[in-house]
C-alpha cells in the first residue's frame, strides 16, 4: 500500500498508520499527530548540510548587495511571506532585503486564488517586476516540489544569473533539478493523505527560520544571542530594548536607557557606545568599519 506512489510523490501517499484516524476519539488522534511528527527532526537533520550551504550563498549574495526573494504558493508561500514580513522588525532590514511572491498575490494570503499556482509565467512577470539581477537568491518553497508558479520563478532566475534554491519534501523533483541547490526534507506520507500544511509544512517553516535567521547571525545582525538591529517601534519593544543593552553591557536601567535616547534607539549603537566608551557618532562610525558586528566594532575600538 505505501507504494501507490512513486518516490518522487511522497508527500501524497497514503499514511497506514491513520487509516482508522476517522474512528478515534480526540486524544487519540492528538497521539497519532504527536508521533507523526517525531518524523520531522531526523528529516531536518538529514538535510542541514545543504540548508548550511544555503545559508552561505544567501550570505554571499547579501554581502554583494542582493536580495533574498522567497517564491510560493498556498501554504509554503504563506509561510516564506511570514519569515520575509518578520525580518525588517527583527533584524532591522528593508523590506527589499527579504521579500516574497505569493502565487496570486498579496491577496491570496488570506483566501485561495484558483488556478494561480498553475501560472509558470506569473513568477517570471512578478520577478521581472521587481528586477531580479544576478545579485539575488531566489529560494522557491513547495512541498510537492512541482508546482508550477514555483519552476517558472526558478527558471527565469537561472537565466539572469540569480543564486537559484529549491526546499521540498520530495525526492529528486523537478523544481530540484532547475536549482543549483535542492534542499529536501523527507518526513514521510501525511496523516492526512495530501494534506502538506502538516509535517510539510512544519518542516518548510523550521527550514525558513534556520535560513533567515542564520543568514542574519552571519551578516551581523545579532550580538551573541541578542537581537540588536530590532526596531523597538511601541512601548513594550521600548522596554526589550532597554533589557537588550543591559544584558550586553552590564550597564544599568537608567544608563541604559540614555545610551538609547542618544542613539536615536538604535540598540546596536548604544551598545557599542556603551561598550567602547564612545559617541554614539564614533560608535556608529566603528560598526561601519566592522560591516555591522558589534563584536568586530568593540575590538576595533580597543585596537585603535
Amino acid at each position: 500500500m505505501g507504494e501507490r506512489h512513486s518516490k518522487s510523490e511522497v508527500s501524497e501517499q497514503i499514511n497506514d498508520r491513520s487509516s482508522d484516524m476517522d474512528a478515534m476519539n480526540s486524544l487519540e488522534i492528538l497521539q497519532l499527530m504527536n508521533d507523526e511528527d517525531h518524523a520531522i527532526m531526523p528529516a531536518l537533520k538529514k538535510a542541514l548540510p545543504d540548508i548550511a550551504q544555503a545559508v552561505d550563498i544567501i550570505v554571499d549574495r547579501f554581502r554583494i548587495g542582493g536580495r533574498l526573494i522567497y517564491v510560493g504558493a498556498g501554504t509554503s508561500g504563506r509561510l516564506a511571506a511570514i519569515d520575509a514580513l518578520e525580518c525588517p522588525p527583527t533584524f532591522g532590514t528593508s523590506p527589499e532585503q527579504v521579500s516574497f511572491l505569493l502565487a496570486g498575490g498579496p491577496e491570496a494570503f488570506l483566501a485561495p486564488i484558483e488556478g494561480a499556482e498553475d501560472d509558470e509565467e506569473a513568477a517570471a512577470r512578478e520577478l521581472l517586476a521587481l528586477e531580479l539581477t544576478s545579485n539575488d537568491c531566489v529560494v522557491a518553497l513547495s512541498a510537492s516540489g512541482s508546482t508550477p508558479y514555483c519552476i517558472g520563478a526558478l527558471k527565469y532566475a537561472a537565466g539572469l544569473g540569480a543564486a537559484t534554491i529549491s526546499v521540498s519534501c520530495n525526492q529528486e523533483t523537478v523544481m530540484g533539478k532547475l536549482s543549483d541547490l535542492s534542499i529536501e526534507v523527507i518526513v514521510g506520507p501525511e496523516l492526512l493523505a495530501g494534506s502538506t500544511r502538516l509535517k510539510a509544512g512544519t518542516a518548510q517553516k523550521i527550514v525558513l527560520n534556520m535560513l533567515s535567521t542564520a543568514s542574519m547571525i552571519r551578516t551581523g545582525h545579532v550580538y551573541r544571542n541578542m537581537m540588536v538591529d530590532m526596531q523597538p517601534s511601541n512601548s513594550k519593544l521600548k522596554r526589550r530594548a532597554v533589557q537588550i543593552v543591559r544584558e550586553a553591557t552590564g550597564a544599568g536601567q537608567e544608563e541604559s536607557e540614555l545610551a538609547l535616547q542618544s542613539a536615536d534607539w538604535r540598540i546596536k549603537t548604544a551598545v557599542v557606545s556603551l561598550l567602547a566608551n564612545v559617541t554614539p557618532e564614533e560608535a556608529e562610525e566603528l560598526l561601519h568599519r566592522s560591516d555591522g558586528f558589534v563584536r568586530l566594532a568593540v575590538r576595533t575600538d580597543m585596537q585603535k
